[in-house]
């Protein structure tokens, strides 16, 4: 599989722009035979090595512009999010993600992207936190009560697209089904400068709440300072 080719910008106009601040990726080892119900019928579970993963991914939001010349959202010049995904590909190409929830702390945000991009974003009380090195996230939607802290670690060298932390981290489109189509989304910004993380403690709450089991594996936790993001138009798969 291609996996070079998404990183690539789209030859076509840009909708809008936002920043993903002080990321946390966090990921479980799922059964294939769990998400396999759980993702459209047109999609591929994408795997590496032959495993399935679902990933936790908690950062801020910062100047989400729905449209490129427009100004940041009101309420949307910087909130807290966490999303649980999974990876999935479109007959053999096109990798990208499947979001089973999307944690926000924007009502704003939540409306338009459950109304325009169908996605399954969920009004919550999100929080994040730095001090030094120490890093901490929470949410709490109802009564899923999300806690993760991490303590980062040094740089690492850029991820080789064959490796575990390309195939985590390096995702440039999503799927969602809207209205009955499956339908895709890209995005664009430079790859993600990533560091290890020394300790992390992070809550399996948002997979249970999904309906995941929350005993499998864990992987090594990654950090990223952030990138800018270019996200262009839905599109019919």
């Amino acid at each position: 599989m291609d996996r070079i080719a998404p990183t690539r910008r789209p030859a076509r106009r840009v909708q809008g722009t936002q920043r993903w601040h002080e990321l946390l990726f966090s990921h479980w080892e799922i059964p294939a035979s769990v998400l396999r119900p759980l993702v459209p019928a047109a999609l591929e579970l994408d795997t590496f090595e032959g495993r399935c993963f679902v990933g936790v991914v908690a950062f801020t939001m910062q100047n989400v512009r729905p449209l490129r010349w427009a100004p940041p959202l009101p309420g949307a010049r910087e909130f807290g999010e966490i999303n649980l995904r999974t990876y999935v590909h479109h007959r053999e190409t096109e990798p990208g993600v499947f979001f089973f929830s999307l944690d926000a702390a924007s009502s704003l945000v939540v409306w338009a992207a459950r109304t325009f991009w169908g996605l399954p974003y969920f009004r919550a009380d999100v929080s994040a936190h730095a001090e030094g090195a120490d890093y901490r996230y929470r949410s709490t939607r109802g009564a899923t009560r999300f806690e993760a802290s991490a303590r980062v670690g040094a740089p690492l060298a850029a991820a080789a697209p064959d490796s575990l932390e390309y195939f985590l981290c390096e995702r440039y489109q999503f799927y969602a089904e809207r209205r009955g189509r499956l339908q895709r989304a890209r995005v664009h910004h430079a790859a993600y400068p990533l560091h290890a993380v020394a300790e992390a403690d992070v809550s399996p709450a948002l997979l249970r709440a999904a309906g995941l089991p929350s005993d499998g594996p864990m992987t090594n936790h990654l950090f990223s300072p952030g990138v800018d993001v270019e996200v262009f138009a839905l599109e019919d798969v």
